[in-house]
This record gives structure tokens, sequence and C-alpha cells, in this order.
């Protein structure tokens, strides 16, 4: 039902319009008619303002906003990827958080720690020798980890 309607219906108990060839039915309709457009933007807005249900803007936005660019992936893995680096924060630099983060992000790696406390070894589980892509996911892995850390790169010879 649209919004002009619902006017007509609101004020018809009062018995003062007459709505049938008066200027008042095409008043109301036109108000209405804005009323729609109103709703349709405002029913835009909360979809993109939800990471969860975000297709355009918003989630373009909140990729801006994290210094990411719109890469070949699915609108799935795109909203993954951005609930997992707004979940890094203050507590989000210990060794569990770190690899939750990078599989949140897509990232077949897996961080662990050195001898040294300001290093750590970043590792691919399942892949020979140096993954497909490297060099992009060298430069997310050090977007995500810590800067104060120095980033190694360990590579398999056999899966």
């Amino acid at each position: 039902m649209s919004h002009g309607q619902n006017l007509r219906d609101l004020l018809a108990p009062l018995g003062v319009y007459r709505w049938e060839g008066s200027f008042q039915w095409g008043e109301l309709q036109s108000e209405g008619e804005a009323l729609d457009q109103v709703a349709e933007q405002v029913a835009l807005l909360q979809r993109e303002m939800n990471l969860y249900t975000a297709q355009a803007e918003g989630l373009t936005g909140l990729l801006e906003l994290l210094g990411l660019e719109r890469a070949g992936e699915t609108l799935e893995e795109l909203r993954q990827t951005v609930a997992a680096l707004l979940r890094i924060g203050g507590d989000s630099f210990t060794l569990a958080a770190m690899n939750d983060t990078l599989r949140g992000c897509g990232i077949p790696a897996q961080v662990e720690e050195t001898e040294d406390p300001l290093e750590v070894v970043v590792s691919f589980p399942g892949v020979e020798g140096i993954p497909a892509g490297f060099e992009q996911t060298k430069a997310r892995i050090e977007e995500i980890l810590p800067c104060h850390l120095l980033v190694k790169y360990q590579f398999s010879d056999s899966v």
C-alpha cells in the first residue's frame, strides 16, 4: 500500500474531505509519492549501513575507510574481510588474534612466534614453494600485522 493511500485512510474518519474529483486526493497522492521515495532511500540506507547486507556504497565506503580496494572477491568474501579487519583492536596483537584476522581476510597463512619477541614467521601450510600471488599476499599480511614486528616468511619444500 502506498503512503498516499495510508494518508487517505488516516484522514477518512474525520469526514471533512471530499475524495472523488477533488484536488485534495491529488495532493495526498503527490505527498504520498514523496513519502514513498523517502521510504525507498531509507531502505537502501538501512541495507548499506549493515555490513552483512551492504552491497554497494556501504561496502565500498568501509573498504576505503580501511585503505583497501575492491578486488575480484565475492560480496561474502569482502564482508568477511571487512569484518575481520574491523575486529582489530587494542587486544588484537596476540598470536591467536593475528591468525584469526588473516584467516578472516582469506589469507591461507599462519603466524608463529620466534625466539625474538619482535619477530614473527609467516608460513603457508599446505602450499608447496612460494604461493601464487605472493607479493600481493605479502603486502596484505604486512598491512594487517602490527608494524613494529619484523615479519619473516617461511616456505615449504613439500606438503
